[in-house]
């Protein structure tokens, strides 16, 4: 038996990288998983949001994974656009609005939740891309996590947060960790106390750490994933 038999869980950003992982991950633990990522809900539109968490009837947790830079590297602030500001708020802060507050509804009528939300270290310290958005909308998922375990607490659910560090999951942490060359990513490397790299696994073990049921009396934390890097 695995610790989330017969439980409901939503994880978005599912398609690749850390989100797949933790959808596997919660899946062979027992949980039946609703894997959601771009091309199957927009996350961003709440009216689509609401209605497909109304037709799953109950959800006992919910990943907000979703997000991302949006294939965007760094810009000067004064040279940043309206719209790639708001692309990048939407796709991380907006999504995890969305679904936080329609998860909210159901996980309050059963008087039980778990929400995990997915920040990242740059939401912690800085961008290591420089993206502005980025890190603000990730500072804000920290933000966002500690008023909803206060607001929520009361009716038996818990929310917490992740800040991954480093991960290589998908094209754009590969194409990241490419351009640092052997010496960037050396020194990269030396900044973390594990001397490697994360994987989506060293997070979806996180995640189901705040998941378990026995995870009641844990909510509002923000844990750094990330190899012992923001030690230094």
């Amino acid at each position: 038996m695995g610790h989330l038999d017969g439980q409901a869980a939503v994880v978005t950003g599912t398609a690749q990288g850390i989100g797949r992982g933790i959808a596997d991950l919660l899946e062979s633990e027992g949980a039946i998983v609703h894997r959601v990522d771009k091309d199957a809900v927009d996350l961003r539109d709440s009216a689509a949001v609401d209605a497909f968490f109304a037709a799953l009837g109950e959800v006992h947790i919910l990943v907000n994974n979703a997000g991302g830079v949006q294939g965007q590297t760094h810009t000067p602030i004064d040279e940043l656009a309206d719209a790639d500001w708001d692309a990048v708020l939407d796709a991380n802060l907006r999504t995890a609005f969305n679904c936080t507050r329609a998860a909210a509804r159901l996980m309050k009528a059963a008087r039980y939740g778990r929400i995990v939300n997915i920040s990242s270290g740059a939401g912690r310290s800085v961008s290591l891309t420089g993206i502005q958005a980025y890190t603000s909308a990730k500072a804000g998922q920290i933000g966002f996590t500690r008023q909803m375990a206060h607001e929520l607490g009361q009716h038996g659910i818990t929310v917490n947060c992740i800040a991954p560090g480093f991960v290589l999951s998908n094209p754009t942490t590969q194409a990241q960790w490419d351009s640092y060359g052997p010496d960037g990513q050396r020194a990269l490397a030396e900044r973390i106390a594990t001397r490697r790299t994360g994987t989506p696994y060293d997070i979806a073990r996180g995640v189901l750490f705040f998941a378990a049921p026995d995870a009641g009396w844990v909510s509002g934390q923000t844990i750094s994933i990330d190899g012992g890097h923001s030690l230094f």
